[in-house]
């Protein structure tokens, strides 16, 4: 059955969207604004959009649907593996490929890939984030390690969490950077503006992220990036606070911008320290077509 939720409002209570995101504690904001999509919020019987303005006496209905199960299932989809042994494997991701399944991508993920070409993968993270050590943005491209057993996903993650391990990326940022390095330490925890992003705020968790010019295009530059810490969208929210936000980025970028896949970042460089040999691996993976392409192009009109 599915619930049924009613609010009648006792004064004028502004947008919908943002009244039942701040009532419905137990609910994600992602949620509110797909029940609102799928018409399941009514005022007074009829569906209304997310920007409705509650007046007083309106009676709010929300019908929330049962949640789906999420299945983990082999899926035959292309797959890069860069390298493999019994106890890692490093893997390319695309672009546009989320990593683990969710409630809005319950299938055609990395883990569902990866439960298809590889025979083992750890089991110390919840059911399903099988081998799953690091994540990186659906629409960022790149290398992942992926834990094959326990042992060995316990030793990666110690070494991200002691910052032993490599992570370099290679991002298009709009903007001419006038400095050749810096280095951006700025806290970042969930966005007081819109609580499905990540922003810089006081109460954040500490980020480092190291950057170096690699080439400058008039109105965009090309970086390099070293992460000290892990932090969602990390790099996107670091070069969107100092003003030079990551091109084709959806969320944190402006709107006129390059056209791709989703933002230009890409994970190049993925090192770290073997859990059962003790060997220094290193790992590199080339910039996807359409980064080399528009590269290429900005390179004509410089």
């Amino acid at each position: 059955m599915n619930e049924q939720i009613e609010i009648k409002a006792a004064e004028d209570l502004g947008r919908i969207d943002k009244l039942l995101g701040s009532r419905l504690a137990a609910y994600s904001r992602s949620q509110v604004q797909s029940w609102l999509k799928e018409n399941l919020v009514m005022v007074n019987g009829t569906p209304v959009k997310a920007n409705y303005k509650v007046k007083k006496a309106d009676l709010i209905t929300i019908t929330v649907p049962e949640p789906q199960e999420l299945k983990l299932e082999a899926e035959d989809l292309p797959l890069e593996i860069v390298y493999q042994d019994e106890d890692v494997a490093v893997v390319n991701k695309p672009q546009g490929m989320v990593v683990h399944p969710s409630a809005g991508h319950p299938n055609g993920t990395l883990v569902n890939a990866l439960l298809f070409h590889l025979k083992d993968l750890s089991t110390i993270n919840d059911v399903i984030r099988p081998g799953i050590v690091h994540r990186i943005d659906k629409d960022t491209s790149g290398l992942l390690m992926i834990a094959k057993n326990d042992a060995a996903h316990e030793a990666l993650a110690k070494q991200l969490k002691d910052k032993t391990s490599l992570r370099r990326y290679i991002a298009l940022v709009h903007g001419n950077i006038p400095h050749d390095k810096g280095v951006i330490e700025a806290p970042i925890g969930r966005s007081k503006v819109d609580r499905k992003t990540q922003a810089v705020v006081e109460e954040g968790k500490p980020a480092v992220t190291h950057f170096e010019v690699l080439e400058r295009f008039g109105d965009y530059t090309l970086i390099k990036l070293q992460l000290e810490t892990g932090r969602t969208h990390q790099i996107r929210v670091h070069m969107q606070y100092i003003g030079y936000p990551v091109a084709g980025d959806p969320v944190y970028g402006p709107k006129k911008t390059l056209q791709g896949h989703g933002q230009f970042l890409h994970a190049q460089l993925l090192g770290f320290t073997h859990p059962r040999t003790g060997e220094n691996m290193v790992f590199e993976a080339p910039l996807p077509e359409i980064f080399e392409k528009t590269l290429t192009d900005l390179r004509k009109k410089d």
